[in-house]
């Protein structure tokens, strides 16, 4: 998962991010609105945390705009203000849930969880493909009800295809969702990360579409883990 905090709390921003990094998300960080404007016109986001008071203008105003501009990757609102008013703006505004602070990181992470799974048109918190079944609510991922020992990265790329199934992923897209917007990965780094998959999970696991990138295998048993 890979998400934009929009936060002007230097300090809030800072413990949160690293709260997230430990559970495997990748963060990027934004403490005004202008930034973030920016940001996701031009990388691409599985979710926006979003603070409603920045100090270019309210986090309603921009995420009104974001609709605006047919952006509709899942927002969640957090913020201090109580109020059903602010609660009633946030969601006319086009917010998917709300958090208000002070706030426990492990909700945070479960609601994260949750918009991004239902952005994908999964309503329960596992996630099967096969053998392959991703607990999104442990952040857990099991083969034949088996738990897997992956590395981060291997364990974000997973998610992602899992998320898309059936859907083919190209290369492009799994860099953006996968890697830091800052390190630009290798050429053939998904290529490996997808070999070392397989021989983890099974040769059968993850398709490659000619031309097009990687799908998880949805025939069935893999037979290997």
């Amino acid at each position: 998962m890979k998400i934009l905090l929009v936060e002007d709390d230097v300090a809030l921003a800072r413990n949160l991010k690293q709260s997230l990094e430990s559970a495997g998300v990748l963060v990027t960080l934004a403490d005004d609105g202008k930034t973030a404007d920016y940001l996701v016109t031009t990388e691409q986001f599985d979710a926006v945390v979003l603070d409603l008071g920045l100090p270019d203008g309210s986090g309603v105003q921009w995420l009104s705009s974001w609709r605006q501009q047919g952006i509709e990757l899942p927002v969640l609102i957090l913020t201090a203000r109580e109020r059903w008013s602010d609660k009633a703006a946030g969601f006319s505004a086009g917010a998917d849930d709300y958090v208000t602070k002070p706030f426990e990181t492990a909700e945070v992470m479960f609601r994260l969880r949750a918009l991004v799974r239902r952005a994908h048109g999964h309503a329960h918190p596992v996630i099967s493909v096969g053998d392959i079944a991703l607990d999104t609510h442990a952040g857990q991922i099991t083969c034949s009800g088996m738990p897997v020992s992956l590395t981060a990265q291997e364990f974000r790329l997973l998610s992602y295809l899992i998320h898309a199934s059936p859907r083919v992923v190209s290369r492009s897209e799994l860099s953006e969702h996968v890697y830091d917007g800052d390190q630009e990965p290798d050429s053939n780094v998904i290529d490996v990360q997808v070999s070392r998959l397989r021989r983890k999970l099974g040769s059968e696991t993850i398709e490659t579409v000619r031309g097009q990138g990687y799908r998880m295998n949805h025939s069935g048993e893999t037979g290997e883990c």
